[in-house]
C-alpha cells in the first residue's frame, strides 16, 4: 500500500472541459491544457492521485487503462460542479477489513471522531483575532461538547444531537459577518451554503478516494444512518476536515475574492456558472493541498486502528489547533 511519503509527492488535477481545456497523455505524462494549448497541468502518471474532470467528457479507453496501471482515481462533475461518477482506484478483495466493518456496532470511535471535529471548529474559530464575548462563549460550550460527546454509552442518535448543536452554534459564530441563517445542504439558498456545498464535495471525493484504496466499504459507516447509494462511511471520516473548508471560504470572504457578480440566482438559489466556477475551486483546493499529508495519515493511521481492534483512545486525531 502506498506510503505517506509516497503520497506526499501525489497530485490532484481538475480539467475543465467546459472552459476549453484538454486531456491528453504524451507516454506516461498526463497533460491538461487550456483553451489556448498553453500547459496547465503536467505530471508522470505516477503522481496522479485524482483527476476531476468537469463539464462534458467523452470517457477514452485510454484514460481508463492508465487510471488502472497507475492507481488513480477519475471524477466526473458536471458545469456547476455537481458529482456524477467517480471511478476509484481500489484495492480488491480485503476480506478481513470488510468482515471487521459488517461486525462492527460500537459508538465509540464515532464519539471519537466527531469529538476530533468539534474540536477543530473551535480551533478555526479561535483564530479570529478580534473575539466578541459571544463568540468566546461558543468557543467554551463546543469545549464542554468536546468533551460531552465521548461520555460512554452514547448512541449514534445522542452523538449526532451534540454534534448538531456544536454546528449551529459555530457556523453562527462562525459567518457571522455575512448574514447567516443556518446550515442547508444543497439548498443554495445563499452563497456561502453554496460554496460549502463545493468544498464539502471536493473533499468528499478526496476522502473517499483514499479510503477505497485500503479496500473499505465506503458504504458501511460508524455513524451516519446507511442506506442505498450512501457513502456513509466517508461522510463519516470526513467530518473531521470538514472545518478546513470552512476557514478556506470564510479566509475568502474576508479577502473580497467571493463576489456576488460570479453567481446567478435562480428560485432563490445561487448558482456558480461553469465559467467562474475555476477561481473558487482554486481557492478550496488551496486550503485541502495545505493538510494533503495530514489527511493522508489520518486515514492511514485510523485503517491500522480499525485493523488491529484498537480502542477510540488510540485512534488518530486530526488537529487544527494553531500552536
Amino acid at each position: 500500500m502506498m506510503s505517506a511519503r509516497d503520497f506526499e509527492y501525489k497530485q490532484i488535477a481538475f480539467a475543465f472541459i467546459n472552459n476549453g481545456e484538454k486531456i491528453s497523455f504524451k507516454n506516461d505524462n498526463i497533460v491538461v491544457t487550456d483553451s489556448e494549448g498553453k500547459i496547465k497541468h503536467q505530471s508522470t502518471c505516477y503522481r496522479l492521485f485524482i483527476i476531476f474532470i468537469c463539464g462534458d467528457y467523452c470517457l477514452t479507453t485510454g484514460l481508463l487503462e492508465r487510471s488502472k496501471k497507475f492507481g488513480f482515481s477519475i471524477v466526473f462533475m458536471s458545469p456547476n460542479l455537481r458529482i456524477t461518477t467517480m471511478l476509484p482506484s481500489k484495492a480488491e478483495g480485503n476480506v478481513m477489513l470488510r468482515k471487521k466493518q459488517y461486525n462492527y456496532e460500537k459508538t465509540d470511535v464515532a464519539a471519537h471522531v466527531i469529538s476530533n471535529k468539534i474540536h477543530n471548529q473551535g480551533a478555526v474559530l479561535k483564530r479570529q483575532r478580534k473575539k466578541s464575548e459571544e463568540e468566546k462563549k461558543v468557543i467554551e460550550k463546543l469545549q464542554q461538547f468536546e468533551k460531552e460527546v465521548l461520555k460512554p454509552d452514547l448512541s449514534g442518535q445522542e452523538i449526532m444531537g451534540i454534534e448538531g448543536i456544536s454546528a449551529r452554534l459555530y457556523f453562527k459564530s462562525m459567518f457571522s459577518d455575512y448574514e447567516w441563517k443556518s446550515r442547508q445542504p444543497r439548498t443554495k439558498r445563499d452563497i456561502t451554503n453554496t460554496l460549502l456545498d463545493i468544498g464539502y464535495t471536493i473533499l468528499f471525493n478526496i476522502v473517499n478516494a483514499l479510503l477505497e484504496m485500503y479496500g473499505f466499504d465506503v458504504y458501511v459507516g460508524i455513524l451516519h444512518t446507511q442506506f442505498f447509494h450512501r457513502k456513509s462511511l466517508v461522510c463519516d471520516l470526513e467530518e473531521p476536515f470538514r472545518p478546513i473548508i470552512d476557514a478556506a471560504i470564510l479566509k475568502s470572504l474576508n479577502l473580497g475574492q467571493v463576489s456576488e457578480k460570479d453567481f446567478w440566482k435562480n428560485q432563490n438559489q445561487f448558482i456558480l456558472p461553469w465559467k467562474n466556477s475555476k477561481k473558487y475551486v482554486g481557492i478550496i483546493l488551496e486550503a485541502i493541498m495545505e493538510y494533503k499529508n495530514e489527511i493522508f495519515i489520518y486515514l492511514q493511521s485510523y485503517y491500522r486502528a480499525f485493523m488491529r481492534d484498537k480502542t477510540a483512545e488510540e485512534f488518530p486525531i486530526f488537529d487544527m489547533e494553531e500552536e
